[in-house]
């Protein structure tokens, strides 16, 4: 219960620190996905031999705040505007180890994001990497009441 609570403060506070933030366009609502994507992952990972990948909330807490930044800037990218790449917002986020990141844009549901990311040589190796054991999702709206989001997938050791 006291971890659920502390959870939601820190989801809460980043979504808080998100919306400060100056950009293009107004983000709309977001959350953290991971518990969607499991199965996906799952069926995934059987499929080619290899073990299933576990919600992690550090990892979800990294992709909510990339996708957060993709949908006030208007941007589907790895890096931000504050100049922190990849590598540096992993760190910051106490992402040890190995790690990769897959985004998108769309008003895909999950079925359709993850077939897109199949049929794409670098997410694909992402998704079937046998370093990785542990994945954050989230996506965050482009705006109030839009259909579209910006997704992002966080794999990890």
């Amino acid at each position: 219960m006291a971890r659920a609570a502390l959870r939601a403060t820190a989801i809460g506070g980043l979504l808080f620190l998100a919306a400060c933030q100056t950009g293009s366009n107004l983000a709309g609502d977001g959350a953290g996905a991971s518990a969607t994507g499991v199965a996906y992952l799952e069926t995934i990972r059987s499929e080619h031999g290899l073990p299933p990948l576990r919600p992690d909330t550090t990892l979800e807490r990294a992709a909510l705040q990339q996708a957060g930044y993709m949908a006030r800037s208007g941007k589907m990218e790895h890096t931000t505007g504050w100049g922190k790449d990849f590598a540096a917002r992993m760190n910051d986020n106490g992402v040890e180890g190995a790690a990769a990141e897959n985004v998108a844009h769309g008003g895909m549901e999950p079925a359709k994001l993850f077939s897109m990311w199949m049929n794409s040589a670098g997410h694909r190796r992402n998704m079937l990497d046998p370093r990785f054991s542990k994945f954050g999702l989230a996506y965050v709206r482009e705006g109030k009441g839009s259909d579209k989001r910006y997704w992002a997938l966080v794999l990890g050791r």
